[in-house]
């Protein structure tokens, strides 16, 4: 059987190592359990041929690092449209005629956040939905077509969505969970760094939209983040610091950096996967706040990178969803609620960082490890 990964985020974000990271956690995972697994990532294509063309030139040698030339399709559509049509991409990495030998035998897609859309979709012989955002998910599929009715399996990283005090839009899906994915291969545990960092990467900036109780919440990891921001004077024996994609002329970068903050380009420090894990392994630990929502609606959501982290032997201070409960008690991971807890749990991690680190990497192996995850989801 040919296991089909879709994926249609990581080929446009050239410059997000961490974003790519996230697919290549599964085809790692998938070629450990030695399964004949193709990469499809759709690329629609944009105004500038010469971006695009970059992208798929970074694209492709991405994957060529990590051993995957010949494992991969990059479909590139043009013009670009919602549906999803093979006739009407050009099929890179893989021929057309060898993508087609494929799917005319046994094969399973393995569909993440709906990236491939019919009808395209529809020749897969069994199609399953992994939802890596449930907050986002579940709303929108109140709202329109989301891919509810093309799957044969609905899996999603909320852990909490059958818990009593999960508060997501219900969906009439038979939902089942699995832990965002670390191939525990490629990020492994690293020495103590020499400096007490804690950083996160990500987005200052969302733009999206999902509707609580008829208002739509500023998302925003600035926003998130707005309780926390004295840390840095609170705990001056550590440093506190964002991989964030604030402009040098920013008001919010300068209020930052007043308030003790370091800010540090992710497109400089984690361009690639491997800078990616190098700029984690460099952390004592990851802090970060999330998205309110997922707290609001306890979601049980934890971040693909929180589990990266936890491999690495870094312990995550990350605010509480609902989550922890589907983890052992001992996990490397400080679920807070708030500043004050927040504090605790920092100032925990620094007095006792060799026993955390030790725990977070077991944690990882035991429940984020990718080839354990895909062995449940394809029920192997």
């Amino acid at each position: 059987m040919t296991i089909f990964l879709g994926c249609g985020f990581a080929a446009k974000y050239r410059e997000g190592g961490g974003v790519l990271s996230v697919p290549l956690q599964w085809i790692l995972g998938l070629r450990r359990l030695k399964l004949d697994a193709i990469w499809l990532e759709l690329l629609p294509a944009t105004n500038d041929p010469r971006a695009d063309r970059a992208r798929i030139d970074n694209f492709q040698r991405r994957l060529r690092e990590h051993g995957l030339a010949g494992r991969y399709c990059l479909l590139y559509q043009n013009p670009a449209s919602d549906t999803h049509d093979l006739s009407g991409v050009r099929c890179i990495g893989m021929s057309k005629r060898t993508l087609l030998d494929r799917l005319a035998g046994p094969n399973a897609l393995l569909n993440l956040s709906y990236s491939i859309h019919p009808p395209f979709l529809l020749q897969f012989e069994h199609r399953i939905f992994c939802d890596l955002d449930p907050s986002e998910i579940f709303y929108w599929m109140t709202k329109m077509e989301m891919g509810q009715s093309y799957h044969d399996e609905f899996w999603t990283i909320g852990l909490n969505v059958h818990g009593r005090d999960c508060r997501l839009p219900r969906t009439p899906l038979r939902w089942r969970t699995f832990y965002p994915l670390a191939d525990t291969k490629f990020f492994q545990r690293r020495a103590r760094p020499p400096v007490p960092r804690f950083t996160t990467i990500g987005q200052w900036y969302w733009g999206g939209a999902v509707e609580v109780n008829g208002t739509f919440p500023d998302l925003s990891k600035k926003f998130a983040f707005e309780p926390h921001l004295d840390l840095p004077k609170r705990i001056r024996e550590a440093r506190f610091e964002l991989a964030m994609n604030i402009a040098a002329d920013d008001p919010d970068r300068a209020r930052l950096e007043r308030r003790g903050w370091q800010i540090v380009d992710p497109h400089r420090v984690a361009r690639t996967p491997g800078s990616y894990r190098r700029y984690m392994a460099g952390a004592l630990a990851e802090f970060t706040a999330i998205k309110g929502v997922d707290v609001a609606w306890r979601t049980g959501w934890l971040s693909d990178r929180a589990a990266a982290f936890l491999a690495l032997g870094r312990p995550v201070v990350t605010e509480d969803t609902g989550a922890g409960k589907y983890l052992p008690s001992e996990s490397g991971l400080r679920f807070v609620r708030g500043a004050e807890e927040a504090e605790a749990a920092i100032k925990e991690v620094l007095r006792d960082w060799p026993r955390l680190s030790r725990q977070a990497r077991e944690c990882a192996v035991e429940i984020f490890d990718s080839a354990k995850n895909l062995r449940k989801i394809l029920g192997l």
